[in-house]
């Protein structure tokens, strides 16, 4: 089995190793090819050296390179993870940056930042995708980048290929509800419904009991991510919804304080969130040019990854082995959430196979159904605005964002960020 890896020089990917490596038992990789672009060879390079450390470890005959022509490293793959970041960490900052001079989160996945991240990504990934459907058209390809749910929406709607979005926050999410009940992760059955970061666990069966209520009554101070400082009001807000929440939705329910933190942050010495991790990464990558490293290091939690490689390839290994277990992923509507359209993407539990995932029924709590209903507005203009370069539909996507208040604040962060970022954003200047 070959599985590509798009976004090979993240420092994501000894994680992905990693749980390559710990499936060796019902995974056959033989291959795994890293691909990245020019700008990110020297990375690339250096998880390839890395990888290869890890794989002789673990004494297992998996071929490990990395390549910068994307087609032919596609060429024939079984499975392709994408986890790209268009622009860097330089995007980023600019992404968190310049919505805090009009009072407004930018937040890379949720805020305008996320907007604008996914007007630079979804262009490449329909390109990607192209791709696929020409030299590895019966590839899996499983979507890690963000903003998730609307990246995979946008390619079930424009390619054939066939795509599943992921995300780690629902495994991290069980592992926090388990620990406030405090049973094992793995006896606890969690059912999720909503969108990508804008999703609540609304049942925790144990022993056959729902236990949602209780989870909800025991505080936990920490984040379920290591990269949102978690608000302490946020558990009285899941108290008073009935349901636990992506750590995401903080910046929904205390707005006024994340605006207040990130502000602090970007004046301070820690400087964005952009800013801090540009530090890990410079501190991981020279931690995995060591060449007696051949194992995960302890530090790439600060990354806020955790889980990641468990998400990516027990999907994968469900895929593979058709095992129709039940896991958290992002797939179309389907008549799952009856207010929104068939052909959007949600999160949901779904039963996975040899076909995919296939979604099961579930209850939306009526708490949060409003907020799932605008901000699914907003990623659908979001889609369209970045495939037609319509500055219209750009605008009227950051109107229905909750986090935008005011029209003359979405036209000044639509008009700086637009030209902050021409060189990705083509289709808006012609």
């Amino acid at each position: 089995m070959k599985i590509a890896v798009i976004g090979g020089g993240s420092s994501y990917t000894p994680e992905l190793m990693e749980g390559i490596i710990n499936h060796k038992d019902s995974l056959p990789v033989t291959e795994v090819v890293l691909i990245d672009i020019p700008e990110g060879e020297e990375k690339v390079s250096i998880n390839t050296a890395f990888a290869k450390r890890m794989v002789e470890k673990a004494g297992l005959p998996i071929s490990v390179r990395y390549t910068l022509d994307r087609r032919e490293g596609l060429k024939d793959a079984s499975f392709v993870i994408a986890q790209i970041r268009v622009g860097g960490l330089d995007a980023r900052e600019k992404d968190e940056r310049i919505p805090l001079k009009y009072d407004v989160i930018g937040q890379e996945t949720t805020g305008p930042g996320g907007f604008f991240k996914a007007l630079r990504t979804i262009p490449v990934m329909l390109s990607i995708c192209r791709d696929m459907e020409e030299v590895c058209k019966d590839a899996w390809l499983i979507n890690f980048t963000n903003p998730s749910g609307i990246i995979t929406e946008a390619i079930l709607k424009n390619t054939k290929v066939k795509c599943i979005g992921l995300c780690n926050v629902s495994i991290n999410m069980r592992y926090d509800a388990a620990e406030r009940l405090s049973v094992s992760p793995d006896e606890l059955d969690c059912r999720f419904i909503g969108l990508n970061h804008l999703s609540v666990m609304n049942h925790a069966y144990y022993q056959g009991k729902d236990r949602i209520l209780d989870a909800v009554n025991v505080e936990n101070k920490e984040s379920v991510v290591k990269n949102i400082k978690k608000d302490e009001e946020m558990d009285a807000v899941a108290r008073e919804l009935g349901c636990l929440l992506s750590p995401y939705m903080q910046y929904f329910y205390t707005e006024k304080e994340a605006l207040r933190h990130e502000k602090l942050e970007a004046i301070g010495l820690t400087g964005t969130r952009a800013a801090q991790v540009k530090e890990v990464e410079k501190n991981l990558f020279e931690c995995y040019k060591d060449v007696n490293l051949r194992e995960k290091p302890a530090a790439l939690a600060k990354r806020g990854g955790a889980r990641y490689s468990m998400a990516a390839i027990c999907l994968i290994d469900s895929i593979y082995n058709d095992t129709n277990d039940v896991q958290v992923v992002d797939v179309f509507n389907n008549g799952i959430i009856p207010q929104l359209p068939d052909d959007v993407v949600i999160e949901v539990n779904c039963r996975i196979g040899r076909n995919g995932a296939a979604p099961l029924a579930s209850d939306v709590p009526s708490s949060v159904l409003g907020l799932i209903e605008q901000v699914k507005a907003y990623e659908e203009f979001t889609i369209e605005a970045a495939i037609t370069g319509d500055r219209n539909k750009a605008l009227i996507a950051l109107l229905n964002n909750p986090l935008v208040h005011d029209v003359r604040d979405a036209k000044g962060i639509l008009n700086e960020l637009l030209e902050a970022h021409k060189a990705y954003l083509p289709a808006f200047f012609q």
